[in-house]
């Protein structure tokens, strides 16, 4: 029987160890977030879980997640938030190349030319020129 606040590995259901991992592969939370908000005392607990039962590579990316998000606890300091900043801006750059990529590929090899909706306020302000 184990004792109130500390669990051991077995008390874990599959469900739960699969609900953890979702919320950190959906980025709500770090694992290491995790692990204290759900009480998991191993510090590879949850890692384990990511291997086995996620849909991500957490082999290799486990140990630059922990490294490159901080403590949210904390405050980030002006050249963490700035690092932070750019490594989000460099993948949102990455993104848009392929979404240009696909775009290329669907208008070439497949004739298919994809036309983005105005957003609404785009769509203020072209009918605001009209009048």
């Amino acid at each position: 029987m184990a004792i109130e606040g500390k669990r051991t590995q077995r008390d874990y259901t599959l469900a739960f160890k699969l609900g953890v991992v979702g919320a950190v592969e959906k980025g709500e939370m770090t694992y290491k977030q995790a692990q204290d908000k759900y009480g998991i005392q191993g510090r590879s607990t949850v890692l384990v879980w990511l291997r086995r039962y996620g849909q991500q590579d957490w082999s290799t990316l486990a140990m630059k997640l922990s490294r490159a998000q901080p403590d949210m606890s904390k405050p980030l300091t002006p050249e963490q938030r700035i690092k932070q900043l750019e490594a989000e801006l460099e993948q949102s750059r990455q993104q848009s190349l392929v979404y240009k990529t696909m775009l290329d590929v669907l208008a070439k090899e497949h004739g298919v030319a994809v036309v983005k909706k105005p957003s609404p306020e785009q769509r203020k302000s072209s009918s605001k020129k009209k009048a």
